[in-house]
């Protein structure tokens, strides 16, 4: 027990810091991945027929492949490859690296949910748009995008909570997230080997976000229930 409360600060201090490195690449995918993915989405539905095959070509290649391959393609493809390391070196190029990866990875399934959120709108309400001399933008952004709003939450919060657990793989590439820090205890680092506690610990970090999150997509759900 002794043992254990000496370790526990310094467990919890190198569990911090993976956590922030974790929450960076969580809100980095997210406010990359969420307007990428609407352009991507209205890529996929355009009538102009080569950007359509082009857009739905790369989101099937996407979503048909592993993230964790394609953090492996995008950190080592430049300097293997290419023989340009556009990601530089350190924890901060694996970082980046990682980014580019969750980002484009998010933004196509984040596009999928777009484009069935905009298809469900029944196309009445443009019909009645035009006839009330609306215009199609503004009836895209006053009209159709707030209902698609609604439609998407639920299917928008699952691919959320699903990010946040993984980042973990961001570690393939050797970025220090919390499972990373966690990890290391057993292997040895600050004096401490062979413990598999802080394994668990790094359960309960994951468990408050996502709670959080549920919690929040919860209230954001009923505030919008003025659509039905």
């Amino acid at each position: 027990m002794e043992l254990f409360l000496e370790q526990l600060p310094i467990v919890i201090r190198s569990l911090n810091v993976g956590f922030l490195q974790t929450l960076k690449l969580f809100f980095v995918t997210l406010i990359g991945a969420c307007p990428l993915g609407l352009i991507i989405a209205l890529g996929s539905m355009s009538r102009f027929r080569p950007l359509s095959f082009v857009t739905k070509t790369f989101v099937w290649i996407i979503r048909g492949t592993p993230l964790m391959i394609q953090l492996l393609i995008i950190y080592y493809f430049p300097g293997l490859v290419l023989k340009n390391p556009i990601w530089g070196s350190g924890e901060t190029g694996r970082f980046v690296a990682a980014s580019v990866a969750f980002i484009i990875n998010y933004a196509c399934y984040f596009s999928e949910i777009y484009r069935g959120g905009i298809q469900g709108v029944p196309v009445g309400q443009e019909e009645a748009g035009l006839v009330l001399g609306m215009t199609k933008s503004q009836i895209f952004f006053k009209i159709t995008l707030l209902q698609m709003i609604k439609r998407i939450v639920p299917p928008m919060s699952n691919e959320i909570i699903t990010l946040v657990k993984d980042t973990s793989l961001a570690r393939i590439i050797a970025l220090q997230e919390i499972i990373w820090a966690g990890q290391a205890f057993l292997k040895g680092s600050q004096g401490i080997s062979g413990a598999i506690w802080p394994l668990f610990f790094t359960a309960f970090y994951y468990l408050l976000c996502t709670g959080l999150l549920t919690i929040l997509f919860g209230r954001i759900e009923d505030k919008l229930s003025y659509f039905k």
